[in-house]
C-alpha cells in the first residue's frame, strides 16, 4: 500500500498537473471507487462539473483537493490506486474507474485502481483549524507537516502499553507510516520491532523520529518505492527508493551496517525485516 512519501509524490503530480483548473465533465465507472460517497455517482457527478481545483493536500497516507466552493474532494489510493494526467485520445484502459476532463486544453485526470481498495468522495463538512477536513480529523500529523509536535509524539508513543512497531503503524499517534518506512526506520534506530513503548527512553524515542523522518524525506526525494506497476506517479513514473531499502525485503543480504544477515519474520499478518545483530530482541521482561 503506498505511504507517505508514494502519496506525496503524487499529491506534488496533481499540483503540478490539475491545481487552478476547471473541471468541464466527469464520468465515473462502477460504483465500488465511490462507496465513501454515499449519495452516489449522479451526485459526485453533477457536484464536481464547473469546481476549479484549489489545491493540491495531503496528510499522511490521505490526499484531498480543495474546491473553489469550499468543498473537498478526497481520494485513499488504497492498494492499487492511481492518478494519472493523460491525453484524451489515450485509451481508457481496464482499470479506468473515475475521469475528470477540463475546460482547457491539457490532459485530462483519470483514477485508476486495479484492485478497487482505493476510493474518492466529496465533502463539505468543513475543515480543522490546520485545514484538514473534518473527515480526516481523526488521523495524526504527520512527521514532515507543520502541525506536527515532536514533544506530544515523544509523550503519547510512552505512555502506550504494545510494541514500538505497532505504535508507529497506528495512523491515530503518527501518520504516514506503513510496513516498508515503519521497518526502515527502526533499523535505522537501532530498535527491535516489539520493544515495549512504555519502555522506550526518551532517547530511544528521539532516535526513533528522526529515522522516521529522514527515511520519509529520502524516499521522497527518489520519488517513493515502486515493486511493481500498481504504484506510479501522475506522469507515470516509477519511484526507485526500493535501490535504498536497508532490510525491508533485504532477507538473507548482508547488513549495511554491521555484516549480519536480514531476517525476515512473521508480524501480524504480514512480515518484518531487521538486522538480528543491530536490532537485537529485548533481553527481559515483556517486549
Amino acid at each position: 500500500m503506498p505511504e507517505l512519501p508514494e502519496v506525496e509524490t503524487v499529491r506534488a503530480g496533481l499540483e503540478r498537473w490539475v491545481v487552478g483548473r476547471r473541471i468541464a465533465s466527469v464520468e465515473v465507472r462502477g460504483e465500488r471507487t465511490l462507496r465513501r460517497h454515499l449519495l452516489g455517482p449522479a451526485d459526485f457527478t453533477a457536484r464536481l462539473t464547473g469546481r476549479r481545483i484549489a489545491a493540491a493536500r495531503r496528510r499522511g497516507k490521505y490526499l484531498w483537493l480543495p474546491l473553489d466552493d469550499d468543498s473537498q474532494l478526497l481520494a485513499h489510493l488504497g492498494m492499487s490506486g492511481q492518478f494519472l494526467a493523460l491525453e484524451p485520445e489515450v485509451p481508457p484502459g481496464a482499470h479506468l474507474r473515475a475521469r475528470l476532463q477540463f475546460d482547457d486544453d491539457g490532459p485530462e485526470l483519470r483514477f485508476h485502481d486495479q484492485r478497487t481498495f482505493g476510493g474518492l468522495a466529496l465533502s463539505d463538512a468543513g475543515i480543522t483549524d490546520d485545514g484538514v477536513p473534518l473527515v480526516l480529523s481523526h488521523v495524526a500529523p504527520d512527521p514532515i507537516e507543520p502541525a506536527f509536535d515532536p514533544e506530544r509524539f515523544v509523550t503519547a508513543i510512552r505512555r502506550r502499553r504494545t510494541g514500538v512497531k505497532r505504535a508507529i503503524l497506528d495512523q491515530t499517534l503518527i501518520s504516514g507510516v506503513g510496513n516498508i518506512y515503519a521497518d526502515e526506520a527502526l533499523w535505522r534506530a537501532k530498535l527491535h520491532y516489539a520493544r515495549a513503548t512504555d519502555r522506550l527512553r526518551r532517547s530511544d524515542v528521539e532516535r526513533l523520529l528522526a529515522g522516521i523522518t529522514a527515511v520519509l524525506l529520502e524516499a521522497i526525494q527518489a520519488g517513493g518505492t515502486s515493486f511493481d506497476a500498481l504504484y506510479v506517479s501522475v506522469n507515470g513514473e516509477s519511484g526507485w527508493f526500493d535501490r535504498s531499502l536497508e532490510v525491508y525485503g533485504q532477507d538473507g543480504e548482508p547488513c549495511s551496517r554491521c555484516g549480519a544477515l536480514i531476517v525476515r519474520e512473521h508480524f501480524t499478518n504480514r512480515s518484518s525485516y531487521r538486522c538480528p545483530k543491530c536490532q537485537p530482541k529485548p533481553r527481559n521482561g515483556r517486549w
